[in-house]
């Protein structure tokens, strides 16, 4: 073929992935590789779609929302549909990632406090084993 397919060797070196999540992702109908026999050479078209998977999983999307808007990308709008879309997932997502971060500190703040009050404890305690040698 062209230079501008990859055999599914390349596409793993490429981007970090595994052959079995490639063929995951073609599956979920994520992926089209273009198929001869056995082999699968995926399309520049494929390498973008996957720069996007593996960004919309980075940010916590589900497969199910990153297929969708994908899909976005052909209905002739310029991307303008699929542009609001993401974001108005992203946003969502954003949201969502910010009370975990707020839920993450508290729960630190709180180990802290118990760790402080456990080095207090096994110091007291190794005081008293001390003064009693």
């Amino acid at each position: 073929m062209t230079e501008e397919t990859l055999t599914i060797r390349e596409m793993c070196d490429a981007y970090d992935v595994t052959p079995r999540t490639l063929r995951f992702y073609e599956a979920k109908e994520l992926l089209f590789p273009i198929r001869i026999g056995q082999k699968r050479l995926f399309t520049r078209r494929d390498q973008a779609r996957l720069k996007l998977i593996l960004r919309g999983k980075r940010f916590g999307f589900s497969l199910e929302e990153i297929r969708q808007l994908l899909d976005l990308y052909y209905i002739g709008d310029q991307q303008k549909t699929q542009l609001e879309q993401t974001y108005g997932v992203a946003e969502q997502r954003l949201a969502d990632m910010k009370t975990q971060r707020e839920e993450l500190d508290a729960a630190i703040a709180e180990l802290e406090q118990q760790m402080e009050w456990g080095a207090k404890i096994i110091a007291s305690l190794n005081e008293s084993k001390t003064a009693a040698e």
